[in-house]
């Protein structure tokens, strides 16, 4: 995602989706392929920065445990690549792009559409959900940078680093071993 401060612009976006017959093969192969496509992404764009999606505590626990697997990845590669990790939850999200935290998927994807001037509704709506990921990052760094608050990067508070044209910012949002959003973001003037 490009912003210049006030407008942002989508780069990038996708959705994952793990072939039912890798996801049967074993769990190591679908989360293998997430880490591929992830560390793929951070090559590609060279991100400083990722927003993930914090696992929501109402799951089942076969659903908390798939969704830590794949963040566990998902921050594996970060790592790896020396990205830092910021983590959102989903309530604060949601309130932050549609305004409400308990908005649903429609919501979400009309405001999504809307903050980024987007023609059609982004799909699927995993895609839409790691948008609104980035926005939440972006909205965060703005304000941060604007009060002088420090950022925390994977619990460790840390000065805000200044923006500078040209730094990246690379969003995954981990949603079940079956699907990852990864949304790729620049905070950077826009040129029209």
């Amino acid at each position: 995602m490009e912003s210049d401060g006030r407008r942002c612009r989508s780069l990038h976006y996708g959705a994952l989706k793990v072939a039912d017959k890798v996801r049967k093969e074993s769990a190591g192969a679908a989360l293998e392929a997430v880490h591929s496509l992830i560390c793929e992404l951070l090559r590609e764009f060279s991100p400083n920065a990722l927003a993930v999606e914090s696992i929501f505590s109402a799951l089942n626990v076969k659903t908390a445990l798939r969704l830590a697997e794949v963040r566990g990845v998902v921050l594996l590669a970060a790592a790896q690549h020396g990205v830092e990790v910021h983590s959102y939850a989903p309530r604060l999200i949601k309130a932050s792009v549609a305004g409400y935290g308990h908005a649903d998927k429609r919501q979400l994807q009309l405001m999504v559409r809307s903050m980024l001037g987007m023609a059609e509704i982004p799909e699927p709506s995993d895609a839409a959900d790691a948008l609104a990921v980035a926005l939440c990052h972006l909205q965060n760094v703005q304000f941060r940078a604007r009060f002088a608050v420090p950022m925390q990067v994977t619990g460790r508070a840390r000065a805000m680093p200044a923006a500078t044209p040209g730094a990246l910012r690379a969003t995954a949002s981990a949603t079940s071993i079956r699907t990852v959003r990864v949304q790729v973001s620049r905070h950077a003037p826009i040129s029209s």
